[in-house]
């Protein structure tokens, strides 16, 4: 098994490297070829996605560069190039949505959120439990009172820090659970108030703007914007970002 996955491994790095070389002599088209010939292998990257969406803005494809920024930047949130390659890609985009802005009591609690991933904070909080397991088993057998009452201490300080740990963990992935953003691919596309044609026209879309998906009915999507308005699409018109 191990030699198989050597194999594909190798097969999947000199694909990548043949993408590289194709964008290095300004042959987009065909390093892209190669690169979801990586993910097709089963592959998933920051760099793989970086890459494509580099490809697809040489060849001033809105909706596709800002896809696979997107998707890069889920796989590494801190990546200060990524982000600035997607601002560039943004500029290219007609909707001009401005985000609803958040309390001061959101921001900071976000803000602690994201401080780290959710597996983080769980990892955290079961080190903290241990932690007060340990100092309680120290304080039933230490005989020195002041000993006792540090240990006891201690283990309480340690219970509280495991259960503020495993609220934000438990918060995180509740978020990341529910958080489906979409890219919408559609050249322009007509955002209806429900899941039907007939329906009154809410507001228009065009490509490479980003959205929340909310809920789906057969073949369509209910989708937010970050200023809050709501509306119905045909699912064909978007893509999902965590679809890997």
């Amino acid at each position: 098994m191990i030699f198989f996955s050597a194999i594909i491994y190798g097969q999947d790095e000199a694909l990548f490297d043949k993408g590289v070389a194709a964008y290095n002599d300004g042959k987009y088209s065909e390093a892209i070829g190669f690169y979801e010939d990586v993910i097709k292998s089963g592959v998933h990257s920051e760099a793989v996605y970086f890459n494509l969406g580099n490809c697809y803005y040489k060849l001033n494809q809105t909706a596709p560069s800002i896809y696979y920024y997107e998707k890069a930047l889920l796989m590494d949130p801190d990546d200060v190039e990524i982000k600035n390659n997607l601002a560039f890609a943004k500029q290219m985009t007609l909707d001009a949505i401005e985000e609803m802005p958040k309390t001061g009591l959101a921001r900071f609690s976000k803000n602690i959120s994201n401080a780290m991933s959710y597996e983080q904070w769980g990892m955290g909080s079961i080190v903290f439990i241990f932690l007060a397991v340990f100092s309680f088993i120290l304080y039933y057998f230490l005989s020195y009172s002041n000993y006792k009452r540090v240990a006891l201490i201690g283990s309480m300080a340690s219970v509280l820090l495991g259960l503020f740990f495993f609220a934000f963990a438990y918060s995180g992935q509740q978020s990341y659970s529910s958080d489906q953003p979409a890219i919408v691919f559609a050249e322009e596309i007509t955002v209806r108030s429900e899941p039907n044609r007939r329906s009154e026209p809410v507001f228009e879309l065009h490509e490479g703007t980003k959205v929340q998906v909310l809920d789906q009915l057969e073949d369509w999507q209910k989708i937010q914007l970050v200023n809050g308005q709501e509306g119905w699409l045909p699912g064909s018109e978007i893509r999902l970002l965590k679809d890997f």
